[in-house]
């Protein structure tokens, strides 16, 4: 990757998981505030929430998304939306679930516009 743009394949990011002690995610690329990550949990997701805003694209697999009071369905291509601070995780998702995650902005999250 460079600065003049970056091309990040997800079978290249796929090949580095399960990683050290196991974890199921990885960091594949950084610029400013922006962290991608891919994630690709197996039978259980255990993440806590994050200090930052939080992005979701679904690459495979489909489930259910749990983030504060909302359940939602999700399906490959599917987007999700995590705010700053708000409990979420993936339930009764499928074994091939890979997402892109994105985490950007500020800790403590953005502020919300209509």
């Amino acid at each position: 990757m460079t600065e003049h743009g970056a091309s990040i394949a997800c079978v290249d990011a796929l090949a580095r998981l399960p990683g050290p002690g196991g974890v199921r995610f990885v960091e594949v690329f950084r610029h400013g505030t922006l962290s991608l990550e891919l994630y690709a949990p197996r039978g259980h997701d255990s993440q806590q929430p994050h200090a930052r805003d939080e992005l979701y694209v679904v690459v495979e697999g489909d489930g259910s998304f749990v983030c504060g009071d909302e359940r939602t369905r999700f399906e490959r291509g599917d987007a999700l939306f995590a705010p700053a601070g708000r409990a979420h995780r993936f339930e009764d998702f499928s074994d091939d679930l890979v997402v892109w995650v994105m985490f950007y902005g500020p800790e403590g999250g953005e502020t919300a516009t209509r």
